[in-house]
């Protein structure tokens, strides 16, 4: 049903008509380089929204992970690590146009182009209700976030630079409006199930029943949000919503290098011939370790079986802060600074060390949800070889250890933007607030079902399960093998991810209500690795998880509530004014103001 991202052309709308026209008067003559709104390709502008969107959700997705501590945040101030341009790239694709991030670095846009698309549906006899509804159902989602992101949004004076030059902002609230009357006309759209006239749907080749289930779905994040609980469960009543993985939305990457290279960014990053370059999050690593959760060695690859300063001798050229003491606060809390043993390379949240020489080291990627190499231990592979004594030894072989291009799959993974074990956790969020406890551990073992089934079916097919690793027992004499341990011992079994759950959902029912909020808050946020962004909220809503690795720093600022204004907006547009700080709280984040909230901040 999903479809890789390919070479795709886009064209944008330019003012102007462009006609036959013989007479010389200056005022009836149109530059030819104008295109006008009726000779714009559909198909073409819908791909444009498309990608727009989708570099849109890889940049939200990566700022929501990283305050998170889903992902690694560099610097020990928010302020000072979140300027006014930090969402330039998200307001001018969504208004106008902007920088192509899936894909070749063409100029992508959404507003203008769904614009477009009414007109030229508007000025034909063909039916291009699949564009616009599509088309709708991207730019409502887009505005939710603006409001989420930064407060507020452009909605009734954007798109009209003739009478708005310099659009005001409307509040959250009214962009929220805004955006649930699109949803609507976009399913009234949808809902007739139109021809698709050509298009390239990257997301469901056409299938209009799942645009519906995504529209719903984008409703129940926005009622989660506002606390309309009434709202939500008739959405679940219903039925009709992301439930399974087969509905799955989300950006589905190539194998590709080159013209277009259509990898998985993170993969493109840490699959280089010079080594990994993403660092991962140590509160992440650290707490998937400790719980033993299946989905560890699908997320993450180890280029090396032990880590500087926890089970290896502290290094300082590789790993500096592994021979600091830890300052005060992490000392208190008990919390991990630097170090998380057995090869988890990763960096502390507000870790601002510049780049050692540790690109075959860190942590990378793994084949989950980054199409990178599953993690089989490679440091741990080798022979059984008589040596020149005539004894024989287990001798490592390391050829294969680390990253490198186009190892493990390549690239070809995902970008979750809604995955049905998301919504499973909503559901489970929801139940929590209205007291009913049995009900959230079922979607909350649901939700887990659904996470590691999701996970565990990427394959690398580089993985050879058949390789010895050094926990064989032999013969020294005779090299014969006593008990085998083969790759294959890694990979995790149905009784594994049994237990695992059954773990997990044992400690939410006997915790109290703090516990119950943390271990439920820790498995949401491991299971929205790859696509975060409604970690975000969820921790500006609720305030958990308070088990978050704090900054290294005791006093980085007050926990970002929103981000700036887009600075380039603020720049060309005299209506506006920066603000100067982080600490406007979104109409629905009614909790106390930083620093106070979140706990673990």
């Amino acid at each position: 049903m999903k479809k890789f991202i390919k070479y795709i052309s886009v064209v944008f709308i330019a003012g102007g008509l462009f006609t036959s026209c013989e007479t010389t008067e200056l005022d009836n003559r149109v530059s030819p380089n104008d295109l006008a709104a009726d000779q714009a390709d559909p198909n073409l502008l819908l791909n444009s929204i498309q990608l727009a969107y989708m570099t849109n959700q890889q940049v939200l997705s990566d700022r929501a992970a990283e305050l998170t501590r889903i992902d690694y945040f560099f610097g020990r101030n928010y302020f000072n690590q979140l300027p006014g341009n930090t969402l330039n790239g998200v307001w001018s694709r969504t208004y106008s146009s902007g920088g192509n991030g899936a894909g070749d670095p063409v100029s992508i846009g959404i507003l203008t182009n769904l614009q477009g698309l009414e007109s030229i549906d508007a000025n034909t006899d063909v039916d291009f209700s699949f564009h616009i509804g599509v088309a709708k159902t991207l730019y409502a989602h887009s505005l939710f976030q603006l409001a989420d992101f930064i407060g507020n949004a452009a909605f009734s004076e954007a798109g009209n630079p003739v009478e708005f030059p310099a659009p005001n902002l409307d509040s959250a609230q009214d962009v929220y409006a805004a955006a649930f009357v699109l949803l609507n006309q976009a399913e009234s759209l949808l809902a007739a199930e139109p021809a698709t006239q050509g298009a390239q749907d990257l997301f469901y080749a056409g299938d209009t029943d799942a645009w519906i289930k995504v529209i719903n779905t984008i409703r129940l994040r926005s009622y989660l949000n506002t606390g309309n609980i009434a709202a939500f469960n008739s959405i679940i009543a219903g039925g009709d919503f992301i439930s399974e993985s087969a509905d799955d939305f989300q950006i589905t990457y190539g194998t590709s290098e080159l013209q277009p290279d259509n990898r998985h960014p993170d993969y493109a990053a840490d699959y280089t011939p010079s080594g990994a370059n993403i660092y991962q999050s140590n509160w992440l690593m650290e707490t998937m370790l400790n719980n033993n959760d299946p989905r560890i060695r699908y997320y993450f690859f180890r280029q090396v079986g032990e880590t500087p300063g926890a089970d290896a001798d502290p290094n300082e050229e590789e790993l500096a802060c592994s021979l600091v003491v830890p300052p005060q606060h992490y000392l208190d809390g008990g919390f991990t600074y630097c170090s998380v043993p057995n090869g988890y390379w990763g960096r502390s949240h507000g870790n601002d060390e510049g780049t050692p020489p540790d690109s075959f080291r860190r942590a990378a990627v793994g084949v989950y949800p980054a199409g990178g190499k599953f993690d089989a231990d490679l440091f741990r592979n080798g022979a059984i070889e008589e040596d020149e004594d005539g004894d024989f030894e287990f001798v490592l072989d390391g050829d294969d250890d680390g990253t490198g291009l186009g190892l493990g799959a390549g690239g070809a993974g995902i970008e979750p933007i809604f995955l049905s074990s998301y919504v499973d956790f909503w559901r489970a969020d929801v139940a929590i607030s209205s007291g009913d406890m049995a009900g959230a551990a079922a979607l909350l073992r649901s939700g887990l079902e659904k996470s590691i089934e999701k996970v565990q079916s990427f394959v690398d097919p580089q993985f050879n399960s058949g390789a010895l690793l050094d926990g064989t027992t032999f013969d020294a004499t005779t090299g014969e093998i006593i008990t085998a341990e083969f790759a294959s011992s890694l990979v995790p079994t149905g009784d594994d991810n049994t237990a695992y759950i059954d773990e997990i959902v044992q400690e939410f029912e006997d915790g109290d209500m703090d516990d119950k909020l943390n271990v439920y808050a820790e498995q949401y946020f491991i299971t929205l690795f790859g696509g975060a962004t409604e970690a975000y909220n969820f921790y500006r809503r609720v305030g958990f998880p308070t088990t978050l690795l704090p900054n290294w720093e005791l006093n980085p600022g007050p926990f970002p509530r929103t981000f700036l204004l887009p600075q380039n907006e603020v720049i060309n547009n005299p209506n506006l004014t920066q603000r100067t700080d982080l600490n406007t709280q979104v109409f629905w984040d009614t909790n106390p103001a930083s620093p106070t909230f979140p706990i673990a901040n």
